[in-house]
């Protein structure tokens, strides 16, 4: 359990992180994001991609068009088979558009007071210098892979009696107000009922407490019972991965959000410390998209966290547009993605399904 109030005291009986050596200046329950502890180093711009020719997609068959869109019709229980069945398609253009992705994996670091129930842990403030928050060793992760740790900074716990039940290790039962009993629920506390003896209290108007078993107190929430916690600095290591993508308009009609379930061609990737833009892509707006957020990323993150890899990589996303007859009026669908999922907003052949 968290509790912000509890420090070792300084000279003065004052709690603060100023008593540890290392942490002066870190704000008392808190602590902030701190700074990384190395400045950037730049690294040699990537080598050049595949050669630009090579960057093509299969145009997808009609067959393949009719078997995704069935896939996509049978899913949804109130659509007809119909427009599948007996529509025919007039035309199909392809759509296909880059998404240049980058991902910045940074690791922060955050600190602030805890206490627990003690529990026989060692209380090793002061035995030694506490590392800084940067220089406590952690086990992270694969790269670009979320994860939260919590550590207990080494040298910075001490044993504090709890202020909450007084060292007692239990507090009176709210249920009952430490009486033990509560006022029987059948008679109302009144011992009897339509004039007749109350068997569940025994004519006594009380019941016994659940709550606390009768004994009128229970543990104590914050030590658990054990009338002492332990007080120490506690280390709050994130490591996030930081994913921004930008896809090139289309002007397919089909929505941005819905590429972002789908995957496409890989046609190109660079991973290091930190990565430079992709200078000379065939596609411009490529180009400028990959030195803006590359240049964002690195303003923004750098500042509270500390980066350990960057990554970007641009994809060629297959989207067709198929148009198709139904009973004379046209329609439209798109397959798009790796995938080939389907969107049919304005499916023409739907029905209102009641499932019992």
């Amino acid at each position: 359990m968290m509790n912000s109030a509890v420090y070792p005291p300084n000279a003065n009986g004052a709690n603060t992180f100023g008593n540890v050596p290392g942490y002066e200046g870190i704000a008392a329950g808190g602590g902030g994001y701190l700074p990384p502890p190395m400045p950037l180093e730049p690294v040699a711009p990537p080598q050049p991609g595949p050669n630009p020719n090579e960057w093509t997609i299969p145009t997808l068959s009609e067959d393949s068009a009719r078997e995704a869109f069935k896939s996509f019709v049978s899913s949804h229980c109130c659509y007809s088979e119909s427009p599948v069945n007996d529509g025919v398609i007039t035309n199909m253009e392809p759509f296909n558009t880059y998404r240049y992705r980058l991902e910045t994996f940074t690791e922060s670091r955050q600190t602030e007071w805890a206490t627990k129930p003690y529990e026989g842990e060692q209380a090793d403030f002061y035995t030694a210098t506490a590392p800084r928050p940067w220089e406590v060793q952690t086990t992270s992760p694969g790269l670009f892979t979320d994860h939260k740790e919590e550590i207990r900074v080494p040298y910075t716990s001490s044993i504090k009696d709890c202020t909450d039940c007084h060292s007692s290790g239990t507090k009176p039962c709210e249920d009952c107000h430490g009486d033990g009993h509560k006022q029987c629920w059948e008679c109302s506390g009144a011992g009897s009922k339509n004039d007749e003896r109350c068997s569940r209290c025994d004519a006594t108007g009380k019941e016994r407490c659940s709550n606390c078993d009768s004994h009128g107190t229970i543990d104590c929430e914050t030590c658990k019972g054990k009338k002492q916690l332990l007080s120490y600095i506690n280390l709050k290591v994130e490591w996030t991965n930081n994913v921004e993508d930008h896809v090139v308009q289309q002007n397919s009609g089909l929505q941005v959000d819905d590429l972002r379930s789908v995957s496409g061609k890989e046609l190109f990737k660079n991973s290091q410390y930190l990565i430079y833009p992709l200078f000379g892509f065939p596609n411009p707006a490529i180009s400028e998209a990959s030195e803006r957020m590359i240049k964002d990323h690195q303003a923004k993150y750098a500042q509270n966290a500390r980066i350990l890899q960057q990554r970007q990589t641009v994809e060629l996303i297959p989207i067709t547009k198929v148009n198709y007859k139904w009973k004379s009026d046209s329609h439209v669908y798109f397959v798009y993605g790796n995938e080939q999922k389907v969107n049919a907003d304005n499916y023409p052949a739907t029905c209102c399904c009641v499932i019992l």
